[in-house]
């Protein structure tokens, strides 16, 4: 990836499993390394683990894989539907059926209530900016990040989620996985509305083209150079 400006930039990469086990057993098999400890996420009920992401311009960038805490319900009030799209139907038909699949990235913004304006300007509903907190051994990792009601993750998973991080950056404490994130890159049928949004909130970092909609990223692991990619079905319409 091309330098990018350290206020604006790649957080991490989303890796949706049916489980955390499953997550984890695709983790080893295909990037040749077993994840770190992660947490829970009360407000969606879900659950996570993580690996730290070397990437160029992006230094705290890493890979996270998750899934639906089977154990709990969503504190979020009800309608609203948990992050990621996991509430979707063909989401957890793609899931179950295709097993872990790389669905959506997450770029970090240093105002995410001015990131969000300009996402309006494009006619986009990116979603509200919810306060979300998760324990951790050095204490209590808290952030902002935009989730629509209706969780969506929009343009098939390309247009990123925004996140702003409190005092804390959780892979700050994360020790090196061997994974390097080279390529990261996103088709779509409405490119030019997908690169219009990306360049308003002021991202760098990802190359856009036209196509079906596809998210793509071009892993160096302990296997080799690993692609992965996903066409889970998202809503391709800008709001």
């Amino acid at each position: 990836m091309s330098e990018t400006s350290t206020a604006h930039q790649l957080d991490h990469l989303v890796i949706a499993a049916r489980s955390l086990d499953e997550g984890v057993a695709w983790c080893k098999a295909t990037l040749g390394v077993v994840p770190g400890p992660g947490g829970k996420h009360p407000l969606f009920g879900t659950h996570n683990r993580l690996l730290q992401l070397a990437c160029d311009g992006a230094p705290n960038a890493y890979l996270e894989i998750i899934a639906i805490n089977p154990e709990v319900a969503p504190t979020r009030a009800a309608p609203c539907k948990r992050w990621f799209d996991l509430d979707d139907p063909a989401m957890r038909n793609a899931l179950a059926e295709q097993g872990p699949q790389f669905i959506h990235w997450v770029a970090r913004v240093p105002d995410l209530q001015q990131a969000l304006a300009a996402c309006r300007t494009q006619g986009i509903d990116r979603g509200a900016a919810i306060l979300a907190s998760r324990p951790t051994p050095q204490g209590l990792l808290e952030w902002q990040i935009s989730v629509r009601e209706d969780g969506q993750r929009l343009f098939g998973g390309c247009l990123p989620t925004l996140i702003q991080w409190g005092d804390t950056h959780p892979a700050t404490s994360m020790p090196r996985s061997g994974l390097r994130l080279l390529r990261l890159s996103a088709m779509h049928p409405e490119a030019e509305a997908l690169t219009s949004a990306i360049d308003a909130m002021g991202l760098q970092g990802i190359t856009v083209t036209q196509g079906a909609a596809q998210l793509q990223a071009v892993l160096e692991t302990p296997k080799g150079l690993v692609t992965l990619g996903s066409s889970i079905p998202s809503h391709s319409t800008p709001t």
